[in-house]
């Protein structure tokens, strides 16, 4: 998933709350036929693959066909067939229902819904909210806002994160002790 800004990550948070989560972002139109590039905002691309329909801004849209280019998705809508309509869709979020979101395994955790979770401490004292979660590689990171307007950065390793708890809004860590260098 991409970084948030907390703008972003509010109304990304918002959404999901609505019971919608967004996968993807209309970009500019492909070619003469109606196609619209769609900008992935999801780790399950392949789902465009087997959509019928799906929300488009505020517009439930039927899928006539679609196809993967680059990092794009091509998405042709059977409501806007020709491309000076289609255009008009540039820059519209597209959502799915939260049912309809990929499971997850055990232990899992979607972004969305990592973002705004309270940060406590294992004595019960809060850290902060959790406002990006970045992919690092080898394990994501999450990025946390302070009480004081600080920044706090929190592995995402089982030796730190103790639990989440997507229902209560909290998670609660365990952070490494600073070492001190200067003996």
């Amino acid at each position: 998933m991409t970084r948030l800004s907390p703008s972003a990550a509010d109304k990304n948070k918002k959404r999901a709350m609505a019971g919608r989560i967004t996968i993807g972002k209309v970009g500019a139109a492909h070619g003469i036929h109606g196609e619209m590039r769609i900008i992935p905002l999801t780790d399950f691309v392949e789902r465009f693959a087997s959509m019928k329909e799906v929300m488009v801004g505020d517009e439930l849209l039927h899928i006539e066909s679609c196809k993967y280019h680059k990092q794009f998705v091509l998405l042709k809508f059977r409501e806007y067939p020709v491309r000076e309509e289609a255009m008009q869709l540039t820059g519209r979020l597209l959502t799915i229902d939260r049912s309809e979101a990929a499971p997850l395994g055990e232990g899992e955790f979607y972004t969305f819904d990592i973002i705004g979770l309270t940060v406590y401490d294992e004595a019960g004292r809060e850290l902060g909210t959790v406002e990006n979660v970045l992919r690092t590689g080898s394990n994501d990171v999450y990025q946390a806002r302070t009480p004081d307007g600080g920044e706090l950065l929190i592995p995402a390793l089982k030796a730190v994160v103790k639990a989440i708890d997507i229902p209560g809004g909290r998670m609660v860590v365990a952070m490494p002790e600073a070492t001190d260098d200067a003996h």
